[in-house]
């Protein structure tokens, strides 16, 4: 009922009053915190049972359920979502299903059991704006896709890494985690940039034939807050991620997707911009979307018969999550910033305190634009190697060694703006 839980929990109500769906059951290891929660979400009125343990919840409600919500840390999605199969149920599971490529395909043929598939909740690809331009892309209107860039800048306060036990963290109690921007909170737009350059049907995300990774952090963590990445695919194209939680002030995000006669420029929430070779301009209207209670509304549709799979199936998920093993084992090691680059600011607003690297946006515009790498301008970190999906067996010996390395995590800066 924590976290992100409670954000599935009102847009279950919402579809719940129009009839789409119902609650019939809901857990969590500590309901008692819970108590002004499950009176504002009428829990009781609504005859929802609650439950401390899940185990216990679909041993008793599973002949009531259609599907089950998943939105739990990391580390118990694949545990969970065995659970609820165990009973043939399907699962919505927030993103990433998992991290670790290996759990992944345990899943992949877990869910093949079900009569339904489950859906991985990265909330974009549905969007009307997107599909219709991906339609555009592979009819050809724009020439052969050549690139595809994704840039995100994502504050996080200091006390964002304590917000739980595993934040920030690449294991914990001997679990696999690896919390972090590119595998939690900026997951979604990776995807995305998967899903542009996927050159099958529609609903096609691009395969990886090489990657290469570097990986930084600023703050005091076991992760990794910082990620530059290049990937290759079996199409042709060449993608370059820069993201991080290591600034301040404004968050921002561009998808990017450079064709041979236009470049299209996605940003959620407020632009679709295509920019022709030949100098025309054509911008696209993004209409609101919610993309929890769409999301939701979509996977009911595909449960009910009415649409012939989820937008985002574990195996869709595959391309991403290998993306994601292979920059740690390309990179290696997480490189500590150096701390003559780190400043922290206070924000005065939500009275927080920031970490902000210096430079950080003109070195992720000179990885995305030119290929020029962090480990070349004085980063510290040394240059990661190309590695394949043949490298994805020594993926958790990397992750192993780098829990070594950041044992005890690396201090917090000293200077202040």
């Amino acid at each position: 009922m924590g976290g992100f839980a409670g954000a599935h929990h009102d847009t279950v109500r919402k579809l719940e009053d129009r009839g789409v769906m119902r609650l019939v059951c809901t857990c969590d290891p500590e309901p008692a915190r819970f108590q002004a929660l499950q009176q504002h979400w009428q829990l009781g009125a609504r005859g929802v049972r609650v439950f401390g343990d899940y185990r216990e919840m679909l041993e008793a409600c599973h002949a009531d359920l259609d599907m089950v919500v998943i939105p739990t840390p990391i580390q118990l999605h694949a545990e969970m979502h065995a659970a609820a199969a165990s009973y043939g149920l399907p699962s919505y599971l927030e993103k990433p299903p998992t991290l670790d490529y290996a759990e992944l395909d345990r899943m992949i043929q877990r869910d093949a059991t079900l009569r339904r598939a489950s859906l991985v909740g990265f909330n974009f690809i549905i969007e009307p704006t997107r599909l219709s331009l991906k339609e555009r892309v592979l009819s050809g209107e724009f020439g052969a896709v050549r690139g595809a860039t994704l840039t995100a800048l994502w504050p996080r306060p200091v006390d964002y890494f304590r917000r739980a036990p595993w934040a920030g963290r690449l294991e914990i109690e001997g679990r696999m985690v690896l919390d972090s921007c590119l595998g939690n909170a900026l997951a979604h737009f990776v995807h995305n940039l998967l899903f542009w350059a996927g050159r099958g049907d529609l609903m096609s995300w691009a395969q990886l034939t090489a990657v290469r990774g570097e990986l930084y952090r600023a703050h005091s963590i076991q992760g990794a807050d910082t990620f530059f990445v290049e990937a290759d695919t079996t199409g042709g194209v060449n993608m370059r991620v820069a993201v991080s939680h290591a600034c301040a002030n404004s968050a921002s995000q561009a998808e990017v997707v450079i064709c041979e006669q236009a470049t299209i420029r996605y940003v959620i929430g407020q632009t679709a911009e295509i920019r022709w070779c030949d100098g025309r301009i054509e911008r696209l209207p993004l209409d609101p979307f919610d993309p929890l209670l769409e999301n939701h509304l979509e996977y009911a549709r595909y449960l009910r018969g009415s649409n012939s799979r989820p937008a985002t199936t574990l195996t869709d998920s595959r391309p991403f999550v290998a993306l994601h093993d292979l920059a740690y084992v390309s990179s290696g090691r997480i490189t500590q910033i150096p701390p003559d680059r780190v400043s922290q600011s206070r924000d005065d607003k939500d009275q927080k305190d920031y970490l902000s690297v210096a430079g950080l946006q003109i070195a992720q515009d000179a990885f995305v634009q030119h290929g020029i790498w962090p480990s070349t301008n004085g980063w510290g970190a040394t240059p990661g190697e190309v590695v394949g999906s043949g490298d994805l067996s020594r993926f958790h010996d990397v992750i192993r060694q780098m829990v070594a390395d950041a044992t005890p995590p690396a201090p917090e800066p000293t200077s202040q703006t």
